[in-house]
């Protein structure tokens, strides 16, 4: 079985994905797998991730830090990339300048995403009929990055990265101006010494945690952070929710005992309320289906437009504007 066929295997079982959503994400592994990719990999204790957040500033954690005090919970939207233009992806990346914003997730588009609901689905199958390239997400937003006040994270499949080659994803998310990289379909052991090039080529790690994964696997997997623990409110897909859950609160205060990073929540917040229900639990709260359904509510409007409808919804999150 090729490393693309087990990362799916092992991304449906950690995050308890649906078999009706596992088949739609199998021809994604199927497709992209041209032999094995990684080999086993453990942690060697000379590029332990550890060893480099001791050492290494992280632009990342600074600023949700940052944005916790401001606001109590740091908030964390997500942008897809090429949804209805990337003049519109700039323009919202540009609005979201509030002391509350932690930073801001850009999406890759992806033909089978691998845990997002329809709402990201719909957004990435439009990016894509525009003809959105990787290049030109690079390209769009470093020629913008000195205008962008909030650290970037680009989240991407792993297959998108390995097909365009590792090393020119990496350096060419650094020079765009991204600070941090989120393969959610790269798991341990095979995500290990990717995380080591990651850190290498100045960029920050991020990995995923589920409520249904062991507190064993959690610390290994937190241990391998240097911006943020992504921690899944719900198992199953992306989508805003009437409530969070009601073990989420004891599974973070767990899961931040075993990390020395924030740990932001994602999966189902789309309300103030969610986002008050966090504070003092969580570091940061992650929106992403919301916030592209507000971009979607005003998509006959210039960006500007598009852009401040945004921003004005994560005031409203944050309780800088009146909901």
């Amino acid at each position: 079985m090729t490393c693309f066929a087990k990362n799916l295997r092992y991304f449906a079982r950690e995050y308890s994905i649906s078999e009706r959503d596992r088949g739609r994400r199998r021809s994604w592994a199927q497709r992209v797998a041209s032999g094995a990719l990684l080999g086993p990999a453990s942690i060697d204790p000379r590029t332990d991730i550890e060893h480099d957040r001791r050492h290494m500033s992280s632009t990342v954690l600074s600023s949700i830090s940052d944005a916790r005090n401001h606001s109590g919970t740091a908030l964390l939207p997500f942008v897809p990339a090429g949804y209805l233009g990337l003049d519109v992806t700039v323009a919202v990346v540009k609005a979201l300048t509030q002391p509350g914003i932690g930073a801001i997730e850009i999406g890759f588009p992806f033909s089978d995403p691998i845990a997002d609901g329809p709402v990201i689905q719909e957004a990435f199958v439009e990016a894509l009929d525009r003809g959105t390239k990787i290049e030109q997400i690079f390209a769009a937003l470093g020629a913008v990055k000195n205008q962008i006040t909030k650290p970037l994270l680009a989240m991407a499949s792993f297959s998108l990265a390995f097909r365009y080659g590792l090393d020119r994803f990496l350096a060419d998310a650094k020079g765009a101006g991204f600070s941090a990289v989120l393969f959610p379909d790269l798991p341990p052991p095979e995500g290990n010494q990717i995380c080591q090039q990651i850190r290498d080529a100045g960029l920050d790690t991020v990995l995923m945690v589920a409520p249904t994964t062991t507190p064993k696997r959690r610390a290994e997997i937190a241990k391998l952070c240097s911006g943020f623990v992504y921690y899944l409110s719900v198992s199953g897909i992306t989508g805003e929710r009437a409530a969070l859950p009601a073990d989420l609160e004891q599974n973070v205060r767990q899961l931040r005992s075993q990390s020395s990073v924030p740990v932001c929540i994602g999966f189902g917040i789309s309300k103030r309320a969610h986002v008050e229900q966090l504070r003092g639990v969580g570091d940061g709260a992650i929106v992403g289906t919301a916030v592209v359904r507000r971009m979607r509510e005003h998509a006959t409007e210039k960006p500007e437009q598009i852009a401040q409808a945004v921003a004005k919804y994560c005031g409203e999150l944050l309780g800088d504007e009146p909901a």
